[in-house]
C-alpha cells in the first residue's frame, strides 16, 4: 500500500475521482457562490414564477404592458390606496417585502423595491407634513402558510407549531365574538334597508364615528413596521363572487383568513384589482372610549355604503369571518340570492340537503356524511344557479374533540391549520383538547381540501331538501316532522333549540333558546325577509321542509333519555332516500305538526312523543309551555307585514302552535 509524504498509507478508492495529489474527492463539490451568511440564506430560496403565462390569443402588446414590474406597481398603488387617510392628500408609500430582509436583497445586488407615492383627492382637511408620512410601509402580500408560519413564530408571542403541523396561536384577551360592539353605520339607505329595534342584531352609529373608527385603525396600520395583506374572494360561484381584501397587523389574521376565504390563482391575483370590501384589523390597538357610540375599548364597525369594516380592540379571528358573513346577508338578496347560514352536503345523485341548526344540534355530526359530498360547514348561497358555498375553509370547535367522534376534523388538523387558543403538553407539543384553560371556544381553521369528501369546486345543484334542527330538552317535539312552505318560514323564522342551563338552585332544567334564521347574529335584513326568499326557492325546486330533534323523548331532561344519534341518522337517511315521502302521517295537536307512523330502524313507538312520556299530564303541560315561548318570541315579528295586504305574514303566523 503507497504511504503520503506523512507516512500514513493511502486510502485507495475504486471509481472515485482524484485530485493531483491523489486524495479521493468523489464526494466533492464547488463551493458556494456566497462571500456572507445573508447571501448563502438568499441563496437557499428561488424566486417564484413572477406571472401566470400569457394565454395563447393574448396580444403582444398587453403582455409588454402589463410587465412584472409594472403590475406590482399597480398593485401596491392600491393597497396604498386602501392603507390613505381620509384627511390627508396622499397614502403611505408602501413597498413589498419583509422589512428584516432588506439586508439580503442588497446581499443579492437587487435593486430595492419600489416605492409607491399614491394620490388622492378628499374634500377634507389636508396636513401636509406627518412622523407618518416619512416611513415606508412593509406589505406582505398573500404569503404562502408557510411563509406566514415563519413570521407568526419569529414575531408573535404564543404561536407554536403542534405534533401534528397546525398552528398555535393566541387571541389576546377576547376569546369569543363581541355582538354588544358591534356597529353598523345607519345612512338614509341603510335606516329603509336594514333591521332595527328589537331583536336585531344591528347597533347603530353614525358616518363620523365611523370615519373616527377608520382612521384609528389605519394610522395603527400605517405605523407597524409591516401589514399583511390579502386578497382573496368569497362564494365559490364564479358569477357572484365578492372580492376582498384583509389589511392585518398579525400573521395569525393572516393565515386565518388564507384558509377562510377562496384562494384566488395566480392568474385570478394579477387581475384582482380594485377590492369590493376592504377589512382593516387593527384589533391589537384600543378604541377610543370617549368616541360617541363607544361602550368599551372595543368596536367592530361595518359601513355598507363605503364597503368597508374596522376591528379595533379584539384579536378574535372569527370577527372578520362573520363580519364577511354579514356582508354577504346584506349584499347577495340584493341579487335575488338567498344567504344562509348552513351545512349542506350532496349525495351520489346530485341531491343536496341543507342542514340548520344553532350549537348543540348536531348540525355538523349530521352534514358530515361519509357516503355524501361536503359542500360547506356554514355559510352557503343559493341562486338561480343551485348553491354554493360562501366560504374556503372550516371553522369547527375543538372542545373534548377526539379522533373517535370526528376523525375528518381530527385528521385536517395538520400542517396549514390555526388552532385557536388550544394547550398542548410543552415538550410534545401533543394538544389536549379537553382543557379549557384558555377558553372553553378552542378553535380550529383550515382549508376544506382538507376534509376527504369535500367537493370542490364547492358547488351543487338545488337543494332538495331542508332540514331545521332543534334539540329540544323539553322532550315534546317529534323525532321527525315534515313541514308545509308556512311552517318551514315559520320555524325557519324562530331558529329554535332548547339548551340545559344551571339555576340557583343546582337543579337543571330546559331554557328555550331562539336565533331568528338560524343565525340572527349575522343577519342584516329583517327575517321574514329572508324566509320569503327560502320559500321562493323551495316552491320554484321543489325542496321539501323538515323539521327534526335531536333532543329529549320520553320527558324533559333529567326524565326522559336523548333520542340516540343511530336513530337520528336513520331520519336522515330516510329524508335523503326519498322514503319519507311516500310514508303514512298523522297530525299533532298544539303545533299541527305531520308526523309519520314508521320510519325502517327507528321504533315506531318514539315517532309521536306523547307516546313515550309515562305522565300525559306533564307531557300536555310541558307542550304548552314551548308553544307559549314559541309565541312570545314570534311577537317580535308578528307586526311585521309582508307585500302590499300582510296576507303573508297571516299565513306565517297561523303555522304557529294553535290552542
Amino acid at each position: 500500500m503507497a504511504t503520503l509524504p506523512n507516512g500514513l498509507a493511502r486510502i485507495e478508492t475504486h471509481g472515485g475521482k482524484k485530485h493531483a495529489n491523489g486524495v479521493c474527492h468523489d464526494d466533492s463539490s464547488a463551493p458556494v457562490r456566497a462571500k456572507t451568511i445573508d447571501e448563502l440564506h438568499s441563496l437557499q430560496r428561488k424566486r417564484s414564477a413572477p406571472t401566470t403565462p400569457i394565454k395563447e390569443g393574448a396580444a403582444s402588446a398587453f403582455a409588454a404592458a402589463l410587465s412584472e414590474e409594472e403590475r406590482q406597481k399597480q398593485q401596491l398603488q392600491s393597497i396604498s390606496a386602501s392603507l390613505a387617510s381620509l384627511t390627508r392628500e396622499t397614502g403611505p408609500k408602501v413597498v413589498r417585502g419583509d422589512p428584516a430582509r432588506k439586508g439580503e436583497a442588497a446581499a443579492k445586488g437587487a435593486p430595492p423595491p419600489p416605492q409607491v407615492h399614491h394620490h388622492h383627492h378628499h374634500a377634507a382637511p389636508t396636513i401636509a407634513v406627518s412622523d407618518s408620512s416619512l416611513k415606508f410601509t412593509h406589505v406582505l402580500y398573500n404569503l404562502s402558510p408557510a411563509e406566514l408560519y415563519e413570521q407568526a413564530i419569529k414575531y408573535e408571542k404564543g404561536s407554536f407549531i403542534t405534533s401534528t403541523g397546525a398552528l398555535a396561536t393566541l387571541s389576546g384577551a377576547k376569546t369569543g365574538r363581541s355582538p354588544r360592539d358591534k356597529r353598523v353605520v345607519k345612512d338614509a339607505a341603510a335606516a329603509q334597508e336594514l333591521w332595527w329595534g328589537k331583536g336585531s342584531p344591528n347597533i347603530e352609529m353614525d358616518e363620523h364615528t365611523f370615519l373616527t373608527n377608520r382612521e384609528r385603525a389605519v394610522d395603527y396600520l400605517n405605523s407597524v413596521d409591516k401589514v399583511f395583506v390579502n386578497d382573496q374572494f368569497l362564494n365559490w360561484d364564479p358569477e357572484n363572487r365578492i372580492k376582498v381584501r384583509i389589511i392585518s397587523a398579525r400573521a395569525y389574521h393572516s393565515i386565518f383568513m388564507h384558509n377562510m376565504c377562496i384562494r384566488p390563482t395566480d392568474e385570478e391575483l394579477e387581475s384582482f384589482g380594485t377590492p369590493d370590501f376592504t377589512i382593516y384589523n387593527a384589533g391589537q390597538f384600543p378604541c377610543n372610549r370617549y368616541t360617541h357610540y363607544m361602550t368599551s375599548s372595543t368596536s367592530v364597525d361595518i359601513n355598507l355604503a363605503r364597503r368597508e369594516m374596522v376591528i379595533l380592540g379584539t384579536q378574535y379571528a372569527g370577527e372578520m369571518k362573520k363580519g364577511l358573513f354579514g356582508l354577504m346577508h346584506y349584499l347577495m338578496p340584493k341579487r335575488h340570492i338567498l344567504s344562509l347560514h348552513s351545512g349542506c352536503n350532496m349525495g351520489k345523485d346530485g341531491d343536496v340537503a341543507l342542514f340548520f341548526g344553532l350549537s348543540g344540534t348536531g348540525k355538523t355530526t349530521l352534514s358530515t356524511d361519509h357516503n355524501r359530498l361536503l359542500i360547506g360547514d356554514d355559510e352557503h348561497c343559493w341562486s338561480d344557479n343551485g348553491v354554493s358555498n360562501i366560504e374556503g375553509g372550516c371553522y369547527a370547535k375543538c372542545i373534548d374533540l377526539s379522533q373517535e367522534k370526528e376523525p375528518d376534523i381530527w385528521n385536517a388538523i395538520k400542517f396549514g391549520t390555526v388552532l385557536e387558543n388550544v394547550v398542548f403538553d410543552e415538550h410534545t407539543r401533543e394538544v389536549d383538547y379537553t382543557d379549557k384553560s384558555v377558553t372553553e371556544n378552542t378553535r380550529a381553521a383550515y382549508p376544506i381540501e382538507y376534509i376527504p369528501n369535500a367537493k370542490i369546486p364547492c358547488v351543487g345543484p338545488h337543494p332538495k331538501n331542508v332540514i331545521l334542527l332543534a334539540c329540544d330538552a323539553f322532550g315534546v317535539l317529534p323525532p321527525v316532522s315534515k313541514l308545509n312552505l308556512e311552517q318551514t318560514m315559520y320555524h325557519f323564522i324562530s331558529g329554535y333549540t332548547a339548551l340545559v342551563a344551571g339555576t340557583e338552585d343546582g337543579i337543571k332544567e330546559p331554557q328555550a333558546t331562539f336565533s331568528a334564521c338560524f343565525g340572527a347574529a349575522f343577519i342584516m335584513l329583517h327575517p321574514t325577509k329572508y324566509a320569503a326568499m327560502l320559500a321562493e326557492k323551495m316552491q320554484k325546486h321543489g325542496a321539501t321542509g323538515w323539521l327534526v330533534n335531536t333532543g329529549w323523548s320520553g320527558g324533559r331532561y333529567g326524565v326522559g333519555k336523548r333520542i340516540k344519534l343511530q336513530y337520528t341518522r336513520k331520519i336522515i337517511d330516510a329524508i335523503h332516500s326519498g322514503e319519507l315521502l311516500t310514508a303514512n302521517y298523522k297530525k299533532t295537536e298544539i303545533f299541527g305538526l305531520d308526523i309519520p307512523t314508521e320510519i325502517e330502524g327507528v321504533p315506531s313507538e318514539i315517532l309521536d312523543p306523547v307516546n313515550t312520556w309515562t305522565d300525559k299530564a306533564a307531557y300536555k303541560e310541558t307542550l304548552l309551555k314551548l308553544a307559549g315561548l314559541f309565541r312570545k318570541n314570534f311577537e317580535v315579528f308578528a307586526s311585521y307585514k309582508i307585500g302590499d295586504d300582510g296576507s303573508l305574514t297571516d299565513e306565517i303566523l297561523a303555522a304557529g302552535p294553535n290552542y
